[in-house]
């Protein structure tokens, strides 16, 4: 199922890196870029979470979010440069579910969603963690290529996970065993190297020139890469 999101901002460059973001992990969005705008698109589609700015032109972000609240309870994001507490409590008090202060990280931004749509919706069995053309299944514990299945063991499935929910972060030996299978784990840390190669012939096309799990000489590992940011 995909969640559908609507970005209420007026800022060109801060909806284009939030809808960029939130596509990468798999939402479809919508952009209004004021509140007439946002309040049209509210009562013609469904969505299942809004991100709404304070300061915008034409009426702010309370005045939307309490016309909303007067018919949906969908939860509601503020993005705000505001900092003053009034300001966060006038938000809670009208009925947001939570409060971000710009400048923001997209990613964090991005993981505050997650969270959100987990809780609301009871979905994190059906959630699929996106990268390229693979989709990670959670639950079910499969790993998708496009349309074809690649089978993991459960060892391969822990550690790619790892890597899925840390894109983009160069990460030890020691950092991956800790985050698979936590600190009980017996192994040597060099297991890990054949793991990772046992998983790059499963899903890369040239295991030899990987492009989704890549080594980082003398530091580890890295899934993905800053040019996915770009």
């Amino acid at each position: 199922m995909e969640y559908k999101i609507l970005i209420v901002e007026d800022q060109k460059e801060i909806f284009d890196i939030v809808s960029k973001y939130l596509e990468k992990e798999g939402y479809g969005c919508a952009i209004a870029k004021d509140g007439f705008e946002a309040m049209e698109l509210f009562s013609q589609y469904q969505f299942h979470l809004i991100l709404l700015d304070v300061m915008m032109p034409g009426i702010d972000g309370f005045e939307v979010l309490k016309e909303i609240r007067e018919t949906s309870n969908v939860p509601i994001v503020m993005l705000t440069a505001r900092q003053e507490e009034v300001d966060r409590l006038k938000g809670f008090d009208y009925g947001a579910d939570d409060y971000v202060v710009k400048p923001f990280s997209p990613r964090e931004l991005v993981r505050r969603v997650n969270v959100l749509v987990r809780r609301i919706y009871n979905k994190k069995e059906e959630m699929m963690l996106p990268y390229r053309d693979l989709k990670l299944n959670i639950s079910q514990q499969r790993l998708f290529k496009g349309n074809t299945e690649i089978p993991l063991t459960s060892i391969e499935f822990n550690i790619l996970k790892v890597f899925f929910e840390n894109r983009g972060q160069i990460m030890t030996r020691d950092q991956i065993i800790k985050k698979a299978f936590g600190y009980e784990y017996d192994g040597y840390d060099r297991n890990i190297d054949t793991y990772i190669k046992r998983i790059r012939h499963k899903m890369e096309d040239e295991p030899k020139k990987p492009i989704y799990i890549m080594t980082k000489y003398r530091a580890g590992y890295m899934f993905g890469g800053s040019d996915d940011d770009n």
